[in-house]
C-alpha cells in the first residue's frame, strides 16, 4: 500500500494557503471531512446522552461510535476508552486515582525524554502522597532511551513507570514491548504517552503491554481533546473523585460532566479518515493496520531526506540519531537563536517552530535549556517539495 500524497493534500483547505507545514507534532492540519463531521453534529439536534428523544439517540450514538473508532485506531476495549479535555488533564486525573494508593516509601519513575505531561503529573501525585520518584535519563550522543535505562530504577517499590512512546522532540522510540515486560516484572503499572507516536505508526496497546496508553486526536487530523485508555477490569479498581449524582460505570465515571460531542464526532472521522489513507480492507481495525504502515514507509522516506539534508549543510547541528524514530527532527543553526531560525522559515512558508515545546527535561538534559531549538516534523500531508523548501530556507540562513 502507497499514499497518494497529491489527493490527500487536496482533502486539506489549509494547504491552499502554500505553507509547507513542519509543526504537525504540535497539531496537525485538518481534513474538510473532520470540519463537516464537527459542523453536522453541532448544527443536528442534539442532547444529553438518553434512549428515548432522536436527539437523546443521536449523542448516545456519536459517544458509543468514538470509542469503538478509538479502539479500533489502538487496538483496546472500547469499554476501556475515556474522553477528556486534553491529555494532559487525563493524565492528571489518573495519576490523582492511582496516589490514592501510594504512601511512603512507594516509587515512581519517570524519564527526561518525556513530555512534561507525562512527569509533572506524576512527580507531583507522588509528591501528594508521600511517595519518592525516580528518573531515568538517557544518551545525549543519540537520545536512546532503552530498557536496561529503566530496569536500573526499578525496585519492589516501585508502583508505576511512565515512558513516552516517542519523544515529541527529538522522536526517540522506546522498545515499549521490552519496557512493559520489565516493569510488570517489578509489580508495577506502566503508563504510556502515546501522544507524539499514534500519529506516525500503527499502535497495538495489547502487543505494547501498556496499562493506560494516552493519545490527542489533533495530532492525527482530529479535533482539539485528549483519550486514555485501559483494560475495564483496571479502571473498575480506580477510586476517582466525581460528583455524587454521575454515574459509577466505567468509563463514564472518569468522564466529568457533559462530552463535547462534537469533538467526538470529528474524531471518529479523523480515525476513518486515517483508515481509508491506503487501504481499501473492510475491517476498519484492518484498514488502519495498513494505512498507518504507508503512513510510516512514506514520512520514513521523506525523513530520510531531511536528515541528510539537514547534516550536510555547515553550522546545522541535528540532536540525536536514534535508531527508531518518528519523523521527527530537533536543530540548531550556529548564530542563531531559534526564534530567528523560526521566524526566517516563517516568511519563507514554512512553519517549523523553536521551543522546548514541553519537553523541558528533555531539553535541559541536552544542555539546551529551556529555549531549545527548532522541531521539524513530517505528516501524511508533506510532500518532497516541503522537505525541499525547509532544506533551502535552512541553508540560506546558515550561509
Amino acid at each position: 500500500m502507497t499514499l497518494d500524497v497529491a489527493r490527500i493534500r487536496g482533502d486539506f483547505p489549509a494547504l491552499a494557503e502554500g505553507v509547507a507545514y513542519f509543526d504537525g507534532p504540535g497539531g496537525t492540519q485538518v481534513p474538510r471531512q473532520v470540519a463537516e463531521a464537527v459542523a453536522r453534529t453541532m448544527t443536528s439536534g442534539i442532547s444529553n446522552r438518553g434512549s428515548v428523544t432522536p436527539a437523546e439517540r443521536r449523542a448516545d450514538d456519536v459517544v458509543t461510535g468514538a470509542r469503538l473508532a478509538v479502539a479500533d485506531l489502538l487496538g483496546c476495549d472500547a469499554d476501556g476508552v475515556v474522553f477528556a479535555r486534553s491529555m494532559t488533564q487525563a493524565t492528571y486525573d489518573v495519576s490523582r486515582a492511582l496516589a490514592k494508593g501510594w504512601g511512603v516509601g512507594d516509587e515512581v519513575v519517570v524519564t527526561r525524554l518525556d513530555h512534561d505531561a507525562n512527569v509533572r503529573p506524576w512527580v507531583q501525585a507522588a509528591a501528594s502522597a508521600g511517595a519518592s520518584v525516580r528518573w531515568v535519563g538517557f544518551d545525549r550522543e543519540t537520545a536512546e532511551l532503552t530498557v536496561a535505562d529503566v530496569r536500573e530504577q526499578l525496585s519492589a517499590r516501585t508502583r508505576l513507570v511512565a515512558v513516552t512512546g516517542a519523544s515529541n522532540v527529538l522522536g526517540t522510540r522506546p522498545d515499549l514491548p521490552a519496557i512493559a515486560r520489565a516493569v510488570h516484572d517489578a509489580g508495577a503499572l506502566l503508563y504510556v504517552d502515546g501522544v507524539h507516536l499514534t500519529p506516525h505508526a500503527p499502535v497495538d496497546v495489547r502487543a505494547i503491554g501498556a496499562d493506560f496508553y494516552a493519545c490527542s486526536p489533533y495530532k492525527f487530523f482530529g479535533p482539539h481533546h485528549g483519550v486514555v485508555v485501559a483494560d475495564p477490569d483496571l479502571l473498575e479498581r480506580l477510586d476517582n473523585d466525581k460528583l455524587l449524582p454521575s454515574t459509577d460505570a466505567v468509563p463514564e465515571r472518569f468522564e466529568l460532566g457533559t462530552l463535547a460531542y462534537e469533538l467526538l464526532a470529528g474524531t471518529t472521522a479523523a480515525i476513518d479518515y486515517l483508515a481509508d489513507l491506503a487501504s481499501d480492507a473492510t475491517d476498519r481495525r484492518a484498514r488502519i493496520l495498513e494505512s498507518m504502515q504507508a503512513v510510516e514507509e512514506h514520512e520514513d522516506r521523506l525523513f530520510e531526506r531531511l536528515l541528510q539534508g539537514l547534516r550536510g549543510i555547515d553550522g546545522v547541528t541535528v540532536h540525536g540519531a536514534p535508531e527508531r524514530r518518528t519523523p521527527t527532527v530537533f536543530f540548531s543553526v550556529a548564530g542563531r537563536d531559534g526564534r530567528a531560525v523560526h521566524e526566517h522559515l516563517a516568511a519563507a512558508g514554512v512553519n517549523a517552530p523553536a521551543s522546548s515545546f514541553y519537553a523541558i527535561e528533555a531539553s535541559r538534559w541536552l544542555g539546551l535549556g529551556d529555549a531549545g531549538a527548532v522541531r521539524a516534523g513530517l505528516a501524511p500531508y508533506t510532500d518532497a517539495d516541503d522537505v525541499e523548501r525547509l532544506l533551502a530556507g535552512v541553508a540560506a540562513l546558515a550561509g
